[in-house]
């Protein structure tokens, strides 16, 4: 018999406001002491009343409709009761039975699998207070710092339409990069900022892959991932595991709570899984019901272009390979810098009286500035340390450096000259090949005195191609190119050669 996994996630994403979600403590709690931003709200203390944040009900409202959902036009918050350390009132203030959205979907592509394009269902989103954060000593005991609790916090809740970690993986990635472009948390899965739970189950399947049952069998929950490797790791493993308990005719009867063990490279158990009537859910009585609407309407309006819209408008208007348009895109700073360069570009293009195919161009122009652009400078960039945000080369000057690429004035060995120079000085592309002479050298005397000089220099390798070895005529003009560093017209330096080694 065959199985299939089933998978859905639950994620939690940390909403960049500037205070939590219902008091005025700062969120910011990097370098700060523990129990540094805390107050009696957000520590539970007796008779407090907790304040909506509504920046993080903005923020949550915004990333219910990128997932493409629908907002509730009314919603309210509920009390969530259990007993843990990180939660001070014994019980967290979240959503149950109206979330602010509900119904949506991701489109994800898996490339090179069996399933390439995937929707996800987003069975709902809602608000909530994060708890605190647990520190285990090294003495064996375990300290609690509330500097993080009360933090704003909108969790996801996907539908089972996962069937391996790799689309569960490229979702979290998607999800991260649509909370970035909305502004609303640079969602860092390292840092905190998103972390993620995986619920696992399997399902039996005929020779021709189609489910037996329409049901689904008593899931696993593993808790408290907190970064993508780990997801793809945790999840790939406890495929394995279940799958091994199907084979032994010993599957999983009921819900359970695992943890994750990254050293060991296996889930842990915990304990069986609760459900909502396990928390005692009842409506928040000192937080009033919210009213969506008008704020629905008002986001819609401003919503963003999104990434996978962004990345098929850059395949389409700058003829890029979708590899290309994703790395670029993959940055929201990198992705508006091509969006400056390409515009500068295409009215450079346009004001040409020359062109006859003008899309032929662009598709040039969109490969020149994927490889400078993602490969050249990205490599520049890396060994410096620093990135598109910071570096001294504006989308003006880096345009017109590939238009001096593009029309042959400066060659690839001139152009990563250039291009240092401008990351360390920000200087006009044009000036400094003019200032360092690396432009194409055209003068016909001159590269004359190079071709005579490398003839002369080389008696062997000339006898060899006189002889019958024509292919050394590429090792000759190298020798030209590399005297005159790499300006001298290759094609200029290739007819002179070949002219000379007849005449002799």
């Amino acid at each position: 018999m065959k199985y299939e996994p089933i998978i859905g996630l639950e994620i939690h994403v940390q909403l960049k406001t500037k205070t939590k979600m219902f008091c005025g403590c700062p969120t910011h709690d990097s370098a700060v002491a523990p129990n540094t931003n805390v107050c009696p709200i957000c520590l539970g203390h007796p008779g407090v009343l907790p304040v909506p944040n509504v920046q993080a009900i903005r923020y949550g409202v915004r990333m219910g409709l990128a997932l493409n959902c629908d907002i509730a036009p009314h919603s309210k918050f509920d009390r969530k009761n259990y007993f843990y350390p990180d939660l001070p009132k014994a019980y967290q203030i979240s959503q149950f039975d109206l979330p602010i959205a509900e119904n949506g979907h991701v489109d994800i592509v898996v490339p090179g699998a069996e399933r390439e394009a995937v929707r996800i269902g987003i069975t709902r989103a809602h608000l909530e207070e994060d708890a605190a954060k647990n520190v285990h000593g090294d003495d064996g005991a375990t300290y609690v710092d509330f500097n993080r609790g009360g933090t704003p916090l909108v969790e996801i809740v996907t539908e089972p339409d996962f069937r391996s970690a790799r689309e569960a993986k490229i979702f979290l990635q998607e999800l991260r990069l649509i909370a970035r472009y909305l502004g609303v948390s640079s969602a860092d899965m390292e840092k905190g900022h998103m972390r993620c739970d995986a619920n696992i189950s399997l399902r039996e399947i005929d020779a021709d892959g189609k489910p037996t049952t329409t049901a689904f069998n008593p899931k696993t929950e593993i808790k408290n991932l907190n970064s993508f490797r780990h997801v793809e790791r945790a999840i790939e493993h406890e495929i394995q595991r279940q799958t091994k308990l199907w084979e032994a005719d010993t599957p999983p009867m009921e819900s359970t709570t695992r943890g994750w063990d990254d050293a060991k490279g296996v889930t842990v158990g915990q304990r069986s899984k609760e459900d909502a009537a396990d928390y005692r859910y009842f409506p928040e009585p000192d937080i009033p019901p919210l009213k969506l609407a008008e704020m629905a309407d008002e986001e819609r309006g401003q919503l963003p272009e999104l990434p996978a819209a962004r990345r098929a408008r850059f395949e389409e208007e700058y003829a890029l390979k979708p590899s290309d348009a994703r790395q670029m895109c993959d940055d929201p700073a990198l992705a508006d810098f091509t969006e400056h360069v390409f515009s500068e570009l295409h009215a450079w293009l346009d004001s040409l009286d020359d062109v006859e195919d003008i899309e032929t161009e662009k598709k040039k122009l969109g490969k020149l500035v994927a490889s400078w652009l993602l490969s050249r400078l990205g490599g520049l960039l890396s060994e410096r340390s620093i990135d598109v945000r910071i570096m001294k080369i504006n989308p003006e000057n880096f345009a017109e450096f590939v238009t001096l690429i593009a029309t042959r004035k400066l060659n690839n060995a001139g152009g990563l000259k250039v291009l240092g120079i401008m990351l360390e000085s920000g200087e006009d592309p044009t000036h400094i090949m003019e200032d360092q002479q690396l432009g194409r050298m055209e003068d016909e005397g001159a590269i004359a005195k190079i071709v005579t000089r490398v003839i002369e220099s080389h008696p062997e390798e000339v006898a060899r191609y006189k002889a019958g070895e024509e292919q050394l005529i590429k090792f000759l003009i190298g020798m030209v190119m590399k005297a005159s560093e790499g300006t001298a017209d290759a094609g200029i330096a290739k007819n002179m050669l070949l002219v000379e080694l007849k005449a002799e």
